[in-house]
């Protein structure tokens, strides 16, 4: 096989120099057939042997392997023979070749016998259709690797784009991450599409009748979307938001992000996503940015409250003032101790209600059988029983991240104090986060055992000059003068004297 520029040489010398093909074999090297084949096409031929290449040592099995690839396709999807299975029947069989010769073949033929699976384009109307899917992503957030769930809605038409982390695929999560895409948006697709996620399909019944969750359809309901369903393994149906996962990925994460807090990343997620509408996909005449406010008209106008993104569960309280949700337990007050009460669980938070009003908040926790205590919510109890203090668990894991001045504080009231005044002396000085600001408690410690009264009410009194020198002075200054102003300056009346000797 001779290359292109090759094959312009000949023929340039038997067309132009009208030179002989035994003269341009010679000169140039080629055999007569060679150059009768140039002269005949200028198009390069691909290579072929003329007969097939023998294969000593597969050859003889190649037929076992076409065998177990027909197998294939009446198998399973993730149960199919690999190239790995295919060798390792070989070898039981006496071939002692290499694997990678059997998947080498194996590759050549699925090449020549497989078709290429092909799609129908399509193309979408302003406002009408959206797509929503989940994803994986890693994360380093406060030094720990993570996996962070991502939830992403596109719209159909512009293609604009919202991305949102989250720790795990919850329900409440799916709500959210719906209703914050809206207000992205500024409005709400008239469809929206989605694979049958469990959070919204609660069975597939026979003809391909969905059964949904309940949940589903009230959040469906509040904000008037119609759902359309993939079918089963045919994720190429919602083919945009099924790119949109890897380029979110490829795009939006890479470098791998190193944040603080989950919250942290989503602001960089949402950065990124308001950055990507300057972009202009392949063959579009608008930016992403000028297509969505082309569709931001057709959109269905958000309500006028949001849906409650949460999930709610009646528990019980327990001994130590607890309530356990999904195997953690969160710390309620334990002025507030009632016996029956409702946890409202949010992506990244914790409500405990009673009787419709919240009495204690948590960040929610997703690991498994936690205890996520806040020890203000313990202070009455200390008080009562200060002798506890050493031993309590919410305060002795408070006092591994309290400020040092704090410590100081406590050794000095026990070395002041006898009969375990101290304690209580210092458990007043912790009842003052009830009411104030921790920097401002720890700030007003720092200064009363600066000044030499460290006790509670030098605590006290150091924090009340903190918080008058933090509120802003009233100013005494007006635009224009009140009434009052000229209370005083009139000139005095003198007649009434002469009146009042008059009557005398």
């Amino acid at each position: 096989m001779i290359k292109v520029d090759e094959r312009e040489k000949i023929r340039r010398a038997y067309f132009l120099e009208n030179k002989s093909i035994r003269r341009i074999a010679r000169e140039l090297r080629h055999s007569r057939e060679t150059v009768k084949r140039a002269i005949e096409s200028a198009k390069e031929e691909p290579y072929t042997f003329r007969e097939p290449r023998e294969a000593p040592v597969l050859g003889p099995y190649k037929a076992r392997i076409d065998e177990l690839l027909a197998k294939n396709e009446q198998l399973p999807r993730k149960q199919r023979y690999t190239g790995h299975k295919i060798y390792q029947d070989l070898y039981e069989r006496g071939y002692r070749g290499s694997e990678s010769g059997v998947r080498r073949y194996i590759g050549l033929q699925r090449r020549e016998t497989k078709k290429r699976k092909v799609y129908m384009p399509l193309e979408f109307d302003e406002g009408t259709d959206g797509q929503v899917d989940w994803g994986e992503g890693q994360a380093i957030i406060a030094g720990t690797p993570v996996t962070a769930q991502l939830f992403l809605m596109r719209l159909s038409y512009s293609r604009k784009l919202f991305v949102r982390a989250y720790p795990r695929q919850k329900q409440e999560a799916f709500f959210e991450g719906h209703v914050l895409a809206f207000h992205h948006f500024q409005g709400v697709p008239h469809r929206l599409s989605y694979d049958n996620l469990k959070v919204a399909v609660q069975y597939i019944l026979d003809g391909g009748v969905r059964q949904e969750q309940k949940a589903f359809v009230a959040f469906r309901s509040h904000y008037l979307f119609a759902s359309h369903y993939c079918t089963p393994g045919q994720g190429h149906e919602k083919g945009r938001v099924e790119k949109g996962v890897g380029f979110a990925r490829r795009n939006f994460m890479v470098p791998i992000p190193r944040v603080d807090s989950f919250e942290a990343l989503n602001e960089h997620l949402l950065a990124a996503c308001l950055a990507d509408d300057q972009r202009r996909v392949d063959r579009q005449e608008m930016t992403i940015g000028e297509a969505w406010e082309k569709e931001k008209p057709h959109l269905l106008s958000l309500p006028e409250h949001d849906y409650r993104c949460c999930v709610s569960t009646p528990v019980v309280l327990n001994g130590y003032s607890q309530v356990e949700f999904e195997t953690n337990r969160y710390s309620v007050p334990v002025e507030r101790a009632y016996r029956n009460m409702l946890v409202q669980a949010y992506p990244f938070q914790v409500d405990i209600l009673h009787m419709d009003k919240v009495i204690a908040s948590h960040p929610r926790c997703y690991g498994r059988k936690q205890d996520i205590l806040d020890p203000l919510h313990y202070l009455p109890l200390l008080a009562q029983r200060p002798g506890a203090f050493h031993h309590a668990k919410p305060f002795r894991r408070w006092r591994e991240a309290w400020p040092p001045a704090y410590e100081h504080l406590l050794e000095r009231l026990q070395t002041q104090e006898e009969n375990g005044q101290g304690i209580r002396e210092f458990i007043r000085v912790l009842q003052l986060h009830r009411e104030h600001p921790a920097h401002l408690v720890a700030q007003a410690i720092e200064q009363a055992l600066a000044y030499g009264c460290a006790h509670a009410d030098g605590v006290t009194l150091c924090l009340h000059q903190l918080v008058a020198s933090a509120e802003p002075t009233p100013s005494l200054s007006w635009a224009e003068p009140p009434e009052w102003a000229a209370v005083g300056e009139q000139e005095p009346d003198l007649a009434c004297y002469d009146r009042l000797l008059e009557r005398g």
